[in-house]
């Protein structure tokens, strides 16, 4: 189906907390790929699937090195690539059998795409019982708005993070890099590592990770809940100042 890429130094596989755990990544871009780069980074054997004649988009985007994206090089460290054709049964014969023996699968297509694949979880968990797959998608896999596809600019507006970014006579503006796609990996990373304790621990099966982008982002927000709640206090823009850090900043 393709050739087998090396990323960096794999040599790293051997060390680490997280040496032995072997991570399957399906998807593409920044939320799924850079919660599995956070696996590998301590240690994980991680394979990422990418699509034949175009591979991950990353490859291409921002700053070139040559004909390598910057940014990919950096997303892509201490993974093995290889190249599979999920439009063919061959292909998906292949991931099913790289999916017996992981520990987790990360992925971050919309909701729905990999059950008309037939790689869903009931069909992966039924192959690997002790397997933990971490979902990362705008809305979660379920609900009213779970089929609808979801970026970073979103989860962070639904979120609650743009409302106060900024200044209070100015439009809400965004932080210059995809902090809503990295939070949502964070806690995808955070959830996988705990599923994995939980099956060590207990003897069971794995589990779901389901991670949403909006989810993600609203659960960094501080007190802007309570405070609603309590007081009904509705935090505004402050520009470069951080307001409410002082004792006396009481109500």
């Amino acid at each position: 189906m393709g050739n087998v890429e090396a990323n960096a130094s794999l040599e790293a596989k051997s060390f680490g907390p997280l040496a032995g755990v072997k991570v399957l990544e399906l998807g593409s871009l920044i939320a799924g790929p850079f919660c599995s780069r956070i696996l590998a980074e301590f240690g994980a054997e991680v394979i990422k699937i990418e699509a034949p004649g175009e591979g991950d988009p990353l490859r291409g985007w921002r700053k070139m090195y040559g004909e390598t994206s910057l940014w990919w090089l950096l997303q892509a460290r201490n993974k093995y690539s290889i190249t599979v054709n999920l439009k063919v049964s061959d292909g998906i014969g292949i991931v099913k059998r790289l999916a017996q023996e992981a520990d987790i699968v990360v992925e971050n297509f919309r909701p729905g795409v990999l059950e008309k694949l037939g790689l869903g979880w009931e069909v992966l968990h039924a192959l690997n019982p002790k397997l933990v797959m971490v979902r990362l998608s705008g809305f979660g896999q379920t609900g009213p708005m779970a089929k609808q596809p979801g970026f970073g600019a979103i989860g962070e507006s639904m979120g609650g993070l743009r409302h106060v970014t900024g200044f209070a006579d100015r439009p809400p503006v965004k932080t210059g890099i995809s902090i809503g796609d990295s939070i949502a990996a964070l806690w995808g990373a955070l959830g996988a590592l705990m599923a994995l304790r939980h099956r060590d621990m207990n003897g069971g099966d794995g589990q779901i990770v389901d991670v949403a982008l909006y989810e993600a982002v609203f659960a960094m927000m501080e007190s802007l809940v309570p405070e609603f709640d309590v007081f009904g206090f509705v935090r505004e823009r402050t520009g470069n100042v951080m307001p409410g850090i002082t004792p006396s900043n009481t109500y």
